[in-house]
């Protein structure tokens, strides 16, 4: 039975309209996206087809162009869309989270951390540097690799905080493990950076730890 033919409740589109995009499952948002299906199946039914093979959405969004535009009801159309649409999100949270204090709103601040250094497969450290007022001048990833005390050197994030005219900065790296949770080398390094930041009067508010769908802040934990 195609879509067309199901009750208006039951339609993707119709039931975003009326209930919102949260009341959605992940196959009927795709679905929308996807906007058609293929012989034999509809979009709801592709859409489930696509999450089953790639063990759910964070296993599309994340696959190549080549193994994506494999799939049959794909294409390179369809992925250029999909980037398009998860680079739109990433600068609408960064938007959000510059035009307000992001001390006032940590959510908001987890979220787009979590949005840009969630899915590397490799360690990134990250500084988000704050003026005076505590709102936020920019993010700017630093280093790449193992994180860690020697991996990590402090005159570099003191040399971006300067050029920015900081006054203070949030720190923040992944785990690609998934487990958020801060090692004893996290918490040396937060130190390190946090002494050297000191002699130049940059404050470091906190210091985010990403995982897979969690994160561990250092302030939180009265670490800092």
């Amino acid at each position: 039975m195609a879509i067309t033919d199901w009750p208006n409740a039951e339609r993707p589109r119709e039931k975003l309209l009326a209930r919102g995009a949260g009341a959605l499952s992940d196959a009927e948002l795709l679905a929308i996206f996807l906007r058609t299906g293929v012989p034999g199946k509809t979009a709801v039914d592709l859409a489930r087809d696509i999450l089953q093979h790639f063990g759910g959405l964070r296993g599309l969004l994340n696959t190549n162009q080549a193994t994506f535009c494999a799939f049959a009801g794909l294409g390179v159309a369809k992925f250029s869309q999909l980037h398009a649409i998860l680079e739109l999100a990433r600068r609408h949270l960064a938007e959000t989270l510059q035009r307000g204090d992001a001390l006032s709103d940590p959510a908001t601040t987890r979220r787009y951390l979590s949005a840009r250094l969630r899915d590397y497969p490799h360690e990134v450290f990250g500084c988000l540097f704050l003026d005076t007022r505590h709102r936020v001048i920019t993010f700017e990833e630093l280093f790449r690799g193992t994180i860690n005390g020697t991996s990590v050197h402090p005159r570099e994030v003191i040399r971006r905080a300067l050029a920015h005219n900081a006054a203070a900065v949030i720190l923040a790296h992944n785990h690609p493990s998934g487990v958020a949770e801060p090692s004893e080398a996290d918490r040396q390094l937060t130190h390190r950076l946090q002494a050297a930041l000191a002699l130049v009067d940059i404050r470091v508010l906190d210091h985010i730890v990403i995982g897979d769908g969690e994160s561990v802040a250092f302030a939180e934990r009265g670490w800092l």
